[in-house]
């Protein structure tokens, strides 16, 4: 009898082996269920950074105001008519 019992555990060990440490066994599962939600999240957010770039190549392509606001600021460009001016930052003097 004793055989018997060390026998069935001995299969139900053998059974247990391939799910939980086998090819496509519950840690393995785990593991890429994981990986899945890191890459849904990457994905979200390059999604969301290729849709702001999206709406910026519609407005380059559309209108002179973006690119005249990009010139403006990136590069320092005025219109003919127009004077720069540029006021500097005054340190801020630290009170006794």
């Amino acid at each position: 009898m004793r055989w018997l019992t060390v026998g069935f555990l001995a299969l139900i060990v053998l059974l247990q082996y391939p799910l939980w440490l086998g090819k496509g066994g519950w840690l393995k599962v785990w593991e890429y269920d994981r990986q899945l939600k890191y890459q849904k999240e990457e994905t979200r957010k390059l999604e969301i950074r290729n849709a702001g770039l999206d709406a910026e190549v519609r407005d380059l392509k559309l209108g002179y105001d973006a690119i005249e606001e990009r010139a403006r600021f990136e590069l320092g460009m005025v219109k003919q008519d127009e004077t720069f001016v540029q006021i500097p930052e005054q340190p801020v003097e630290k009170r006794p």
